[in-house]
């Protein structure tokens, strides 16, 4: 008996140690989302690099305060930390083959896989339905925080009580990110997935107000002019239902939704005359540019992978690129040109490419009206600074996530916008963005464990005794 309360004890004193960890992984998260509305009221910028250093704290934190016997959590852990180490064993190859600075690894490792490292330890923790609960209304929180500021921010800019000297108006509705490069697009795109997340789990909500959710995501979309969102969330959804061929019923029904979504869609912005899809109508009618090999918009897409190949003067270079940062990833294209006074005294290194690249896109009439033709997107930039092994192995960590953590459509769909942000410009290198997926995915396989345990509550238990008794060792 006294064993028994010795143990419970130990496993108590455990579970606050739980507690504090759910407080740093939202430390971290709130690190990545925060900074720069803090930094555009004025706090110092350096505030906006915190999260490189918060972010893989908190990893270590978790993992070595979190025993699990669960197999999955184990799996997974080992797999993502496994494909971690060799993505930098990659990017430090490649710094070496291209005399990149030391903290041109770092920023560059910490950048790309933070969310990676969130998801970890997210998904290493023995969630309970609180935790849980105060993991998702932190995040639902400040995803309202952030619609609120952005409709906020568009009345104020409309009536000119809030002034803007950079971008246009509407590219000034950004939300949490306020005053950031592409900030309109993150926070919309962080609406819209919470959004989704919202009406598709919270069941005990009133229908009405689930749509309404959805219906201020996408005012958001509107007012933000962020129409390219709503084309990725579209593409996303059309590359998902081609995943569905083991499953026909649902691949049929898929198929029939978005013929109807797709096609109404067009229908409405060719026949009816809607100031709010005025652009969308724009653009639909410009398809000349779009088609590959000699349309505008294709050549200014593909500028930047010829620019970066000219610079390959070995089979290395294919194989392991410029170097982190050198080419035009979101470090090497935008951070290093933003904040160059703050980071060149600690060593970082720039090839030419990049400079070369921004004279072209400050050139070109097509670039300059819409971002869709960005030649500085992310999956150039990672082939760009690390070559195809570093493009594989990166890949390959997605694909861990989506193989053992997607298990459901909504994750996938949330993993797929992230891959074509990738092919439109950094923003899938936009921390705040991904780490808000991350926490939405596990979120979702954290709900999947817990449902099944509430199924199978002797199984449960097991893990629970095995988990005491583990902790009772370690003590």
């Amino acid at each position: 008996m006294h064993s028994f309360i010795d143990e419970s004890a130990i496993y108590q004193k455990k579970k606050q140690g739980y507690v504090k960890n759910i407080f740093l992984i939202l430390l971290a998260f709130a690190s990545a989302f925060y900074p720069r509305m803090i930094s555009a009221v004025g706090a110092p910028s350096i505030i906006n690099f915190l999260h490189f250093l918060i972010v893989p704290v908190v990893l270590g934190i978790v993992v070595a305060s979190t025993p699990t016997r669960n197999r999955l959590q184990i799996r997974f852990a080992w797999d993502i930390i496994a494909g971690l180490l060799f993505f930098l064993g990659v990017m430090l190859a490649s710094a070496l083959l291209n005399h990149a600075g030391f903290i041109n690894v770092v920023l560059d490792f910490i950048l790309l896989t933070e969310p990676f490292m969130l998801l970890l330890a997210i998904s290493c923790l023995p969630l309970s339905i609180a935790s849980w609960k105060k993991l998702r209304f932190f995040l639902l929180a400040s995803a309202i925080i952030n619609i609120i500021l952005a409709i906020a921010q568009y009345f104020l800019l409309v009536t000119g009580i809030l002034k803007y000297s950079k971008y246009s108006l509407a590219d000034n509705v950004q939300g949490v990110f306020y005053l950031s490069g592409a900030g309109n697009y993150v926070s919309v795109s962080v609406s819209i997935s919470v959004a989704l997340y919202y009406f598709i789990n919270a069941k005990s909500a009133p229908l009405w107000w689930r749509m309404f959710c959805i219906f201020a995501a996408f005012y958001h979309l509107i007012v933000s002019d962020s129409k390219q969102i709503l084309v990725v969330f579209l593409l996303a959804w059309i590359i998902l239902v081609l995943t569905k061929f083991n499953d026909f019923r649902k691949l049929l029904l898929y198929f029939v939704a978005v013929v109807i979504v797709v096609g109404g869609f067009f229908w409405v912005i060719e026949n009816l005359d809607i100031e709010a899809l005025a652009a969308f109508k724009h653009w639909a009618n410009r398809t000349s540019i779009y088609i590959p090999p000699n349309g505008e918009g294709y050549q200014a897409k593909i500028a930047g992978i010829s620019m970066i190949s000219s610079y390959f003067h070995s089979p290395f270079n294919w194989l392991l690129g410029l170097g982190p940062g050198h080419t035009v990833s979101r470090l090497g294209g935008w951070v290093f040109r933003d904040y160059a006074s703050m980071l060149a005294p600690l060593g970082v290194t720039t090839h030419p490419v990049t400079e070369e690249m921004w004279a072209y896109v400050n050139s070109n009439w097509l670039i300059l009206e819409s971002s869709l033709f960005m030649p500085l997107f992310s999956w150039a930039g990672i082939w760009g600074d690390l070559g195809f092994v570093g493009l594989v192995t990166y890949l390959y960590l997605g694909y861990i996530v989506w193989s053992r953590l997607c298990r459901d459509d909504l994750c996938k769909l949330l993993m797929l916008t992230l891959f074509i942000y990738g092919l439109i410009i950094t923003q899938m290198e936009e921390p705040g963005q991904t780490m808000t997926v991350a926490i939405l995915i596990g979120l979702q396989w954290h709900q999947r464990q817990i449902s099944r345990e509430s199924l199978n509550p002797q199984a449960h238990q097991e893990v629970n005794g095995a988990n005491r008794q583990l902790y009772t060792k370690q003590s």
